[in-house]
């Protein structure tokens, strides 16, 4: 009998453990899997990219760091014919006007098309050449492997409709202008020659985050680098300036600017002797074009909702943020929009030509 009641004794215990044990784990979740702890959120912004050079070996880059990418091999063996050569030729001889006003050669627009057909390869390369010819296939073009007017003018269609600013302005609006009272200023150290700048917040905190991720890569060798000097515009001055100097005609400036939306701003990029960080002039663009800041923009600016108005390396676009409701273009004050009558000036020995101009939408 003692034997029987200490096996019901044990019995009894481990019932009461099993039913410990189910009560306080099983029961208060219904038998389901434990919710597991939610990570934490990663890091708003990748490692910044490093984008390898894809000017010509002959050209130099004064005074800049090498810039480190993934190896691309560049042979390109599939590059149709003499590809390479018409375009290592073209890249300083081709006469076009892509833009409405004349240009020689498209180095200029050389990071942007590279970035466009992904790859870091030389624009006279047959690895360039090659990813040409596979970008102009997948657009229904023929795989020639050449930068012609055709090609690029698709590229440009697809660079101007990424920026919302135009697409409004294809329907005949003008996008209206924030609250000034909404608008955020810049500090000090971010402004270019002293200018008070004001933009949208989020536009400015996207700005802030791009500048620190290009500083991260080793971009920014020069101290007024993505410096802004244009940022916010309002409306009504504008259009007093257009009336004032003239040059609203659509080719220096516009009477509908993206930058009465506090979204668009102009930063210092990099400059040729003798040229501001605006200048238009074909010199001054192509100094940008070459430095490793524009084309760290290329690839990178995107992350941060930055979208570039390709005929100038300086002038960029945030694109966080909706447009707010406008007027119709045909609407606005016109003075200072008069067609130009006089021929542009010549350039003379020993100074640097006018400023060349081109039909855009800032």
């Amino acid at each position: 009998m003692r034997a029987l009641r200490r096996l019901l004794w044990g019995v009894g215990v481990l019932a009461l453990a099993v039913g410990g044990f189910w009560l306080w784990v099983v029961w208060p979740t219904g038998g389901a899997t434990p919710v597991q702890p939610q990570p934490r959120d990663e890091v708003a912004y990748a490692t910044p990219q490093h984008v390898a050079s894809i000017d010509p070996p002959a050209i130099p880059l004064s005074g800049a760091a090498p810039l480190a990418g993934a190896p691309e091999t560049c042979d390109g063996r599939d590059a149709p014919g003499s590809a390479a050569a018409v375009n290592a030729a073209a890249l300083s001889t081709l006469a076009w006007s892509p833009f409405g006003k004349p240009e020689t050669g498209w180095e200029i627009y050389a990071p942007r098309i590279a970035a466009e057909i992904g790859t870091t390869c030389a624009p006279g390369s047959n690895g360039f050449a090659s990813a040409l010819a596979r970008w102009q296939g997948a657009h229904g073009k023929p795989r020639t492997g050449v930068v012609d007017p055709d090609t690029f003018g698709t590229m440009l269609t697809g660079w101007h409709l990424a920026r919302p600013f135009v697409r409004v302005n294809r329907q005949g609006m003008c996008p209206g202008a924030p609250p000034e009272a909404n608008l955020a200023q810049a500090d000090a150290k971010e402004s270019y020659g002293g200018k008070t700048i004001r933009l949208r917040p989020g536009a400015l905190e996207a700005y802030r985050n791009m500048v620190g991720s290009a500083r991260a890569a080793g971009v920014l060798t020069k101290p007024e680098a993505l410096r802004i000097f244009s940022g916010f515009r309002a409306p009504d001055a504008d259009a007093q300036r257009c009336a004032r100097d003239n040059n609203c005609q659509g080719l220096t400036r516009t009477i509908c600017s993206a930058h009465r939306t506090g979204l668009a701003m102009d930063v210092v990029i990099d400059a040729a002797p003798g040229f501001g960080p605006d200048s238009s002039a074909d010199a001054n663009r192509l100094a940008m074009a070459r430095s490793p800041l524009y084309r760290w923009m290329v690839v990178n600016a995107g992350r941060f909702g930055f979208v570039n108005y390709a005929y100038e390396p300086w002038h960029w676009e945030w694109t966080g943020e909706a447009m707010l409701p406008g007027v119709p273009i045909s609407s606005l004050p016109t003075a200072g929009s008069e067609p130009l009558t006089e021929p542009p000036e010549a350039p003379t020995s020993g100074k640097p030509a006018a400023p060349a101009v081109a039909r855009n939408s800032r």
